[in-house]
C-alpha cells in the first residue's frame, strides 16, 4: 500500500464527524499526556471516558473506533471489561507531515 493509499484511508475514515471528533478527543488526551510527562506517551485512554464529553450514542461508536482502527488512526486494547484507545504515534506523524508539506 502506498503512502498516498493509507493517508487517504485516514482521510475517509475522518470524514465522518463522529469519528473526526472521537479522534480528536484522543489526540487531545494524547498531547495532554505528552505536555505531563516528556518521557512517556500515555498508554491509553479509557474509551468511556474520551466519549462522554461527545454526545455520541453508544451503539454506534464501536463501529466508529472499528474504522478508526482500520485506518490505522487508533489502536485499542482491553483490560477485563474497559476498552483503552491510544493515537498510533507514527499515522499522527504521517498526517502532521501532509498538512506541512508545501505540496498538500
Amino acid at each position: 500500500m502506498t503512502d498516498s493509499d493509507t493517508l487517504a484511508r485516514a482521510f475517509k475514515a475522518l470524514s465522518h464527524p463522529n469519528r473526526l471528533a472521537i479522534y480528536h478527543e484522543f489526540v487531545r488526551y494524547w498531547e495532554q499526556g505528552r505536555e505531563a510527562s516528556i518521557d512517556e506517551v500515555p498508554a491509553g485512554c479509557l474509551l468511556a471516558e474520551g466519549i462522554k464529553r461527545l454526545n455520541i450514542g453508544a451503539p454506534t461508536v464501536s463501529h466508529h473506533i472499528k474504522e478508526l482502527v482500520d485506518a490505522g488512526l487508533i489502536t485499542t486494547s482491553r483490560q477485563g471489561r474497559q476498552m483503552f484507545c491510544a493515537i498510533e504515534p507514527k499515522m499522527r506523524e504521517r498526517l502532521r507531515m501532509f498538512f506541512e508539506s508545501p505540496n498538500a
